[in-house]
């Protein structure tokens, strides 16, 4: 079994508000959680309105499979036009 991790360092330029924020966020991790069956959560930087860090994992007994996933989510978020990607890393545990 491998537990693979995607963590996603955003900056939301147009962000005015943490509500702002709150929105482009929840909507990113409900249509990530959807489309790819994986947990997503927002980890660091709850109280900043223009950065976020979010986490996402998946479970597979493929490393290759996880990293297929993982990258595709990638991909996803770095074409969301309201944020900026300032940073990824994945892991496998």
């Amino acid at each position: 079994m491998v537990v693979g991790v995607l963590t996603i360092e955003l900056l939301l330029v147009e962000s005015n508000s943490l509500k702002d924020k709150r929105h482009v966020i929840r909507s990113l991790l409900d249509t990530v959680r959807k489309r790819f069956n994986v947990c997503a959560a927002e980890l660091d930087g709850l109280d900043s309105r223009q950065r976020a860090v979010l986490g996402f994992a998946c479970i597979s007994n493929d490393q290759r499979v996880a990293n297929g996933i993982l990258s595709r989510i990638l991909g996803f978020v770095e074409s969301e036009p309201r944020a900026a990607v300032e940073g990824s890393s994945i892991e496998f545990l």
